[in-house]
């Protein structure tokens, strides 16, 4: 199945590139994490629309295929924002309030939509491997690996994934870099660099760790207030969210359902997509039969 490529405006006029994997059913918006792109949910998208869903993959501002905004405003604020211009849209063309899966950064601005900025946005928030508090050695090594080699970038795809292979030794490196090639962009002097723009590295919710307790504190109070139903799929193996982290939320979030996968990173859903596209589908299932039962 292969998604037809469609563009959303964002809360600054900016343009948001999607692909829409089906025509009908429940909306589902993929967000993807910091530094990552929509392609990153291929197979789970395809998966999750055999099952009926009409499934839209988001780029978002600064990655991607995305816009980078010249305004260089890359809070988790802005991209709360552009998901309720998203998912508005997304609601006017089908009739129904999207459910929303967010992977670190899109689960944060999934967080900050329904629980501060406009609640009701979203039918249900799937967060995965994110919570309020993380792991800030965690986030560091993660943002240091984004940052570095930004503006030298790479001779060679194969270089880019030397390093990868590097930062990420127990991910068997693919033999087809095809799929590596759509995260990178081929400057004008025959290096390339990764799609992100650099003023999302820049940004101070990444670097500066009074801010960013300062922003966890305000994700704790968003996460108290979301009363849609509430999906979190951690790695098992994760570097960010810990089992107390996992604990913390449930008491802030009673109601929410907890999924914990094995043999799973951060990156879940390339860590084992098959697991992980089968407990979101399951929690959807659940999720519209009882909507029908009442």
């Amino acid at each position: 199945m292969t998604g037809t490529r469609i563009e959303f405006t964002g809360n600054e006029g900016n343009r948001l590139v999607a692909d829409r994997h089906g025509e009908t059913g429940q909306p589902v918006i993929l967000l993807h994490g910091g530094g990552q792109t929509r392609y990153s949910w291929d197979a789970a998208a395809e998966s999750i629309a055999r099952q009926g869903h009409v499934v839209y993959c988001l780029d978002q501002r600064g990655h991607g295929e995305s816009d980078w905004v010249p305004s260089g405003n890359y809070e988790f604020h802005d991209y709360a924002m552009d998901l309720i211009a998203v998912a508005d849209r997304v609601a006017a063309l089908h009739g129904a309030r999207p459910v929303l899966v967010g992977a670190s950064l899109g689960g944060l601005a999934g967080m900050m939509a329904e629980g501060e900025l406009k609640p009701g946005a979203l039918a249900a928030l799937v967060l995965v491997d994110v919570t309020p508090r993380m792991d800030l050695g965690g986030v560091s090594r993660i943002l240091g690996f984004m940052a570095e080699r930004v503006e030298e970038g790479f001779a060679t795809v194969e270089e880019a994934a030397d390093a990868i292979e590097l930062y990420l030794p127990n991910r068997k490196r693919p033999k087809d870099l095809s799929g590596l090639s759509k995260n990178l962009r081929l400057h004008d002097d025959g290096r390339y660099r990764w799609h992100w723009d650099p003023k999302f590295i820049a940004s101070k919710h990444g670097n500066d760790n009074g801010h960013a307790i300062e922003t966890q504190q305000i994700m704790l109070k968003a996460a108290a207030n979301l009363k849609l139903p509430v999906l979190l799929v951690r790695g098992q193996n994760s570097e960010l969210v810990s089992q107390e982290h996992v604990k913390e939320f449930i008491e802030l979030v009673p109601h929410a359902h907890f999924t914990d996968i094995k043999n799973a990173g951060h990156m879940v859903a390339g860590d084992r997509n098959d697991i992980f596209a089968e407990a979101v589908q399951s929690f959807l299932d659940k999720l519209f039969r009882n909507a029908e039962a009442s």
